[in-house]
């Protein structure tokens, strides 16, 4: 064999091999577990398209698009909650407490929109905060704190209304739950300025790394200078201004202030961060994995109802579905530690 023949093959050899080794290292980027849910979606999205009738239609998407953002929006700070390790289970009774401020100050109070809207907004973070404070400085644990927050919400709630929803009489209020903008809702509008302003400041903020430091081990996050009880605080003042947004647009899109609306809501809001694959251990989760969860619950949701599936029959798979995601999630912890 010539030397020049020796050479090309030396030559392909090492080709062959840096390949391999390309190959080798795209693979090793690939996370199994985050490429599950994605497969999910698109399998249950090929399944409605086949069996349900009408699932397909741009108007029906747009519809479920417009339903996500009631819990998406949560969900996004729902993320940063459970990913600091904490939980919040009020945002349900925040929204429906919410709503019904908005009525009682429009109509009883006389109060301009605007000025409510914005009342409405500081009462939703003022009431995150404090919970978050209690859970900071207290010790008091977030479970505890919020079952207290998610039963007295929802009485005073009741309390301010007399337990009837109240209409909100006021100019182009209703553009905001039911309007469109170049034929998209605008909240599905709203959904995905949140989503984008949440996924720069979990990746690409200071505050963003020390939420999974804080949930990672919060010791040691305090050891290392990060304001553990203030991070703490944010996240639960944050997902009370998104619960008191999301009260604002449910609101608009009824025309009235409704002290039931959010009856259940933070367990649909819990379980799209879950099945998005934030785990319950804390310092692990995604905003991209939140908003993928959102749109599984949503279309399943969807899609159930244009089958005609008797309701009591959703509630179980919906069950089912959000037991299969902590399972999951579990799964990938135990697989992450033996790595």
């Amino acid at each position: 064999m010539s030397a020049g023949q020796i050479e090309r093959d030396e030559q392909g050899f090492a080709a062959d091999d840096g390949s391999r080794r390309a190959l080798g290292a795209l693979t090793a980027r690939i996370d199994p577990n985050a490429i599950g849910l994605p497969i999910a979606l698109v399998a249950l999205i090929v399944a409605f398209a086949i069996s349900a009738p009408n699932f397909l239609t741009v108007n029906n998407q747009l519809n479920n698009l417009q339903n996500a953002a009631f819990v998406g929006i949560i969900a996004f700070g729902m993320t940063l909650v459970i990913i600091a390790g904490e939980i919040d289970i009020s945002v349900g009774s925040a929204v429906a407490l919410g709503s019904a401020m908005l009525g009682v100050l429009t109509q009883h109070a006389g109060l301009p929109l605007g000025v409510a809207v914005v009342l409405v907004l500081l009462e939703g973070a003022l009431i995150g905060a404090l919970g978050g404070a209690i859970r900071a400085f207290i010790g008091v644990p977030s479970f505890i704190v919020t079952l207290a927050l998610y039963t007295g919400l929802a009485g005073l709630a009741l309390l301010i209304t007399n337990a009837l929803p109240i209409s909100i009489e006021a100019d182009h209020f209703s553009f905001w739950g039911s309007g469109r903008v170049a034929g998209i809702p605008v909240p599905a509008l709203v959904l995905i300025a949140v989503f984008l302003l949440f996924w720069f400041i979990a990746r690409k903020t200071v505050f963003g790394r020390s939420v999974y430091a804080v949930g990672g081990n919060a010791e040691a996050a305090r050891l290392s200078g990060l304001p553990v009880a203030a991070v703490r605080v944010a996240i639960f003042a944050i997902t009370g201004l998104l619960a008191a947004a999301v009260a604002i647009l449910e609101s608009a899109r009824l025309s009235a202030g409704d002290p039931t609306i959010g009856v259940g809501l933070e367990f649909q809001v819990i379980s799209a961060v879950i099945i998005g694959g934030t785990s319950l251990m804390g310092g692990r989760g995604s905003i991209v994995g939140t908003a993928l969860g959102v749109l599984f619950i949503t279309i399943l949701a969807n899609g159930m109802v244009l089958l005609g599936i008797n309701n009591y029959a959703q509630q179980v798979v919906q069950g089912g579905v959000i037991l299969v995601g902590v399972l999951v999630s579990q799964w990938r912890v135990r697989t992450r530690a033996t790595r």
